[in-house]
């Protein structure tokens, strides 16, 4: 990851505007890169050879996005900051994914059970945001809703097999569920910023896209002869940079070849 994009002017006549933008850019970049970094540790892991390659395509996608999101953020904040800034030189508490991404793969089932929640958030929030009044946005959220489209569909049909398949396969995905599910909520919570946000018509909430996510991926889930899960607990914390134990780890990984190089270029 290699930024050579030139800083630029703030873009509003509201510096606060462009200021939770930023940071908005920042929590949709951090949520792509994270997820795709746990995709990528999928890789000669996977149950076949298929699916080692699918895993791979879908975090390559994740992480694009990242890219594109990241470097947007930095000249929105006028810090000219670039992907590699952003991916490389945090601590993993600045981060500012949300705790679903950052969940551990665990087994098979449970990483497509994380990819079935994300998958119906992102395509869902990428549409909205593709009918946005900036037209750098707007594409930016078509294109993504289009590949996150086919990450969905990969999804969706894992469920259904595994749901439909072997007991110890429909057991091992309403487990997954059953674990994924109370990270749900943070994906679709409103704050100060993204109401700012929205009520200055830059990008759309989340919020009410949540009624919609939950009859999708309900019917996915009853589709697969499995139950919606009734969580009695919500994690939040990822917005505000308070992660998971595993967390740190996988940051780590991440970084290790740029803290060895610092500055390197290849």
């Amino acid at each position: 990851m290699t930024s050579t994009t030139d800083p630029a002017p703030a873009r509003t006549a509201d510096a606060r505007v462009d200021a939770h933008l930023a940071v908005h850019l920042v929590r949709l970049g951090d949520d792509a890169l994270v997820l795709g970094q746990r995709l990528c540790q999928w890789i000669t892991r996977a149950p076949t050879i298929e699916e080692d390659l699918a895993l791979s395509n879908i975090a390559l996608d994740l992480v694009g996005q990242a890219r594109t999101l990241l470097t947007f953020a930095g000249r929105v904040d006028g810090t000219g900051r670039g992907e590699d800034d952003f991916a490389f030189a945090r601590t993993d508490r600045e981060f500012t994914n949300t705790l679903l991404t950052e969940l551990p793969n665990g087994d098979f089932a449970t990483t497509i059970a994380r990819q079935l929640a994300y998958t119906h958030y992102a395509v869902l929030y990428y549409e909205a945001l593709g009918g946005c009044a900036d037209p750098e946005l707007a594409a930016f959220g078509q294109r993504a809703a289009s590949e996150v489209a086919f990450h969905r569909l990969h999804a969706d049909t894992w469920t259904e097999r595994m749901g439909l398949g072997t007991p110890e396969s429909g057991r091992r995905m309403q487990r997954g569920l059953d674990e994924v599910w109370p990270y749900i909520a943070e994906l679709f919570d409103e704050d100060d910023v993204s109401r700012h946000l929205c009520a200055a018509g830059i990008v759309p909430s989340p919020a009410p896209l949540r009624p919609l996510w939950e009859r999708r991926t309900s019917e996915i889930v009853t589709r697969a002869g499995l139950t919606v899960p009734a969580p009695r607990w919500q994690a939040r914390g990822g917005r505000a940079g308070l992660h998971t134990e595993e967390f740190a780890s996988l940051v780590a990984e991440m970084q290790s070849v740029h803290r060895q190089f610092p500055g390197g270029t290849w």
